[in-house]
């Protein structure tokens, strides 16, 4: 079962050598061998269609190929070094049950375009469950959005106080943020939706493949013409899936940050579920919310892994190189820490609620200048460039006075205030249907 796919003879490679161009290829390759065997049956259909298979000789090795399916998944096949890669696995597993049948089925591909059709087929299914999780996120914060529209809470600027604004508004830019990046990441997918096999290794066959077909059988959209551009978008198109990837958690950079403040002593405004936070193992108050950190740092790890996939590519001649074998670990690593990141972020949502007297406490009465300016413009009529002078001589005069700050005495009703916040997408019009139209948009036509 160890016999590479292109020994000539007895040699033996130097071991060394071996270890050192395998690396670990045979170890990440678990995660695309179920769809190389995909990927093989429908190439074994379009070599039927071309008389390179008899239909007795097809059945066999559909047959085969389920049972390498069925072994895989009970745990009685494994990938070795010796073996290289999962390619190698399947096709010594059908030439071991079927003999001369079995040795039929490299025929018209070559092992680039095995791997090449198996990673678009991996990164289109994972940009699926990418966009489901992140839509179940969307729909979280909608929830939250609404349940706590009128709750007041601060907006900053700079770090610093800005304009009353409100859970729910906060809450709603994520919404929104996640929307987004589902849009971006079905664009993504139709990109990739082009089926490489039949490329070879770059350069086509002397067989009239039936490359519709094949891309037909493996739903995708169609097939990228050009066999040598099949190879030169190695690279290309694993950076474009991990930009998608890198927008979602950049979503989620933004809400992990804000968090680890506003729970903080210092902001406190919101409770975090005990469930939720590790302990210190010589501060016996601590309660941190490791998770969240952990959240922020692979933001790193995925924009990291997407510049080493871009700086690997550069300066590469046209066809197949050795050095995209070393794109797997960063594309799967990536994949695994944004789907897991989705779920952590979902968990930490549920089980998190904001305090609304403790916000209330905190929120200075500097931030309704801006509301002060914008009443004098509707009442006295007057350019708002003059209200904003106006607003501030007046805040600069209560100042001085001895006592205090006057505006400290404002008897500002913070609910009339979110409301009187009327623009599209303020806190008194947060535009919450828009949202509720785009997911279920998302959920029955599959559009965002």
């Amino acid at each position: 079962m160890n016999k590479k796919l292109w020994q000539k003879n007895d040699s033996k490679l130097h071991p060394l050598i071996e270890s050192y161009t395998v690396g670990e290829d045979y170890v990440w390759d678990k995660e695309i061998i179920l769809y190389d065997i995909e990927a093989s049956l429908a190439h074994a259909r379009g070599l039927e269609k071309i008389n390179i298979l008899s239909v007795d000789e097809l059945e066999k090795i559909k047959i085969a190929l389920e049972e390498l399916k069925f072994d895989w998944n009970s745990g009685k096949i494994e990938i070795t070094i010796q073996d290289e890669d999962c390619h190698t696995v399947i096709e010594n597993y059908l030439v071991d049950k079927l003999g001369g049948v079995g040795k039929k089925i490299h025929t018209g591909r070559s092992r680039n375009d095995q791997v090449l059709v198996a990673m678009r087929i991996y990164m289109k299914d994972s940009l699926e469950k990418i966009k489901k999780s992140a839509l179940e996120l969307s729909q979280t914060f909608l929830f939250q959005a609404e349940k706590y529209k009128d709750m007041p809470m601060p907006g900053y600027s700079h770090t610093q106080q800005a304009m009353l604004s409100s859970v729910g508004h906060y809450y709603a830019s994520f919404v929104e943020s996640l929307l987004d990046d589902i849009e971006f990441l079905e664009s993504v997918k139709k990109q990739l939706d082009k089926s490489p096999l039949g490329s070879a290794a770059g350069f086509g066959v002397s067989l009239p493949l039936e490359r519709e077909f094949v891309a037909d059988e493996l739903d995708f959209a169609g097939v990228q013409v050009n066999s040598l551009y099949c190879q030169n978008s190695k690279g290309k198109f694993e950076s474009l899936f991990l930009e998608s990837l890198s927008q979602v958690m950049t979503t989620l950079n933004k809400f992990s940050t804000d968090m680890l403040l506003f729970t903080s002593q210092e902001f406190n405004f919101f409770e975090v579920d005990s469930s939720l936070t590790t302990g210190s193992s010589i501060m016996p108050h601590k309660k941190n919310l490791d998770v969240l950190e952990i959240v922020r740092g692979n933001t790193s790890v995925i924009m990291s892994n997407q510049f080493l996939i871009k700086d690997l590519f550069k300066n590469l001649m046209s066809g197949y190189n050795r050095d995209s074998q070393l794109v797997k670990k960063s594309l799967f690593e990536s994949t695994k820490i944004v789907q897991s990141s989705l779920e952590v972020i979902k968990l930490f949502l549920e089980n998190v609620s904001p305090k609304k007297d403790e916000i209330a406490k905190k929120i200075n009465k500097q931030i309704f200048m801006a509301d002060i300016a914008n009443e004098s413009v509707v009442k006295q009529g007057i350019p708002f460039r003059d209200a904003y002078v106006q607003a501030k001589s007046a805040r600069n005069a209560s100042a001085s006075v001895a006592g205090g700050d006057k505006l400290d005495e404002l008897d500002i009703d913070l609910q009339e205030n979110l409301k009187s916040k009327v623009s599209l997408g303020a806190p008194g019009n947060l535009g919450l249907d828009m949202y509720k139209g785009r997911i279920n948009n998302c959920i029955s036509e599959d559009l965002c």
